[in-house]
């Protein structure tokens, strides 16, 4: 019993998670395309890597 609640709180805390994390890549796409701030201000400001914001530029320039 407690092994199922244990698992069940992790599996909403990962879902929360990936939500957060989903949400803060969609905010740090908008950043990049408007063009207003440099990449290393946008990794500092949506708490991403500076790799993870060069790869969303790099797919964000693919489907444009």
């Amino acid at each position: 019993m407690i092994w199922q609640q244990y698992t069940m709180c992790k599996i909403m805390e990962d879902m929360r998670n990936e939500a957060e994390l989903n949400k803060a890549k969609r905010m740090a796409i908008r950043m990049i395309k408007a063009g207003k701030m440099s990449l290393e201000d946008i990794a500092d400001y949506t708490e991403l890597s500076l790799d993870t914001i060069k790869e969303l530029e790099s797919q964000s320039m693919q489907l444009t």
